[in-house]
């Protein structure tokens, strides 16, 4: 009788430990934060980034923005306290801020076909980075293309921004405290790119001499370097 208690014991040890284990991912699953209308932010870069005065000042185009961050889940920003979304993706976030500011500086050109530089952006860090887990740290960082329209040369420009933010206990103040930490370090980035050293000796290089100047014709015949194709 003993051996059969201890086998029953066993065995019902045993369909136990099964069940936990095909219902753990179950409530593992059931844990993962959801987007709604209350834990969902809109972030904007607010006010337009002034930016340097560039000679020749040319007119650009941004063709593209492509997120290269590897995150499977780019418009969750915060996975603890029930979740903290972004209402869109943050290529479209940092789009629609280099926009803002390159249009409010004259900058930004009506369309492709007149712009003198193109610029494919490309995104590798969008919302908070690992910290102490007391305060927030933003972080944005995107490497930008920019290609002469008429010659095919290109030169890349990297920038980047961060922000530390102070935590919070109530879940509205957390928030609150996320966006604004994620939008200064947006800001911050942007200023970089407009304002950088980068920015300017690209710009100067792709549009020196008659051939890459602002409204100089094209020559017929081909260019001395090829374009590449993007």
């Amino acid at each position: 009788m003993a051996f059969r208690g201890s086998l029953l014991t066993t065995m019902l040890l045993l369909s136990a430990a099964c069940a936990a284990r095909w219902m753990w991912p179950l409530a593992a699953s059931a844990d993962e934060p959801k987007a709604k209308a209350e834990n969902t932010i809109s972030l904007q870069l607010g006010e337009p980034v002034t930016a340097q005065k560039l000679s020749p000042a040319p007119k650009l185009w941004i063709t593209e923005v492509t997120d290269r961050s590897g995150n499977p889940q780019p418009m969750l920003v915060l996975k603890e306290r029930g979740g903290v979304f972004l209402d869109k993706l943050p290529t479209a976030t940092l789009k629609e801020g280099l926009e803002q500011s390159l249009r409010a500086a004259n900058l930004l050109a009506p369309d492709r076909e007149s712009a003198d530089l193109t610029m494919r952006v490309y995104l590798f860090h969008f919302g908070l980075a690992a910290g102490s887990g007391l305060d927030f740290f933003g972080k944005v960082e995107f490497t930008t293309v920019l290609k002469n329209a008429k010659t095919g040369e290109s030169q890349e420009v990297k920038a980047s921004g961060t922000s530390i933010g102070k935590g919070a206990v109530r879940k509205k103040t957390l928030q609150k405290n996320v966006q604004e930490n994620i939008e200064e370090a947006l800001h911050d980035a942007t200023r970089n790119f407009l304002r950088g050293t980068q920015l300017k000796e690209a710009v100067a290089a792709l549009l020196k001499g008659p051939e890459g100047a602002p409204g100089a014709p094209t020559e017929k015949g081909g260019t001395t370097k090829p374009p590449r194709n993007w």
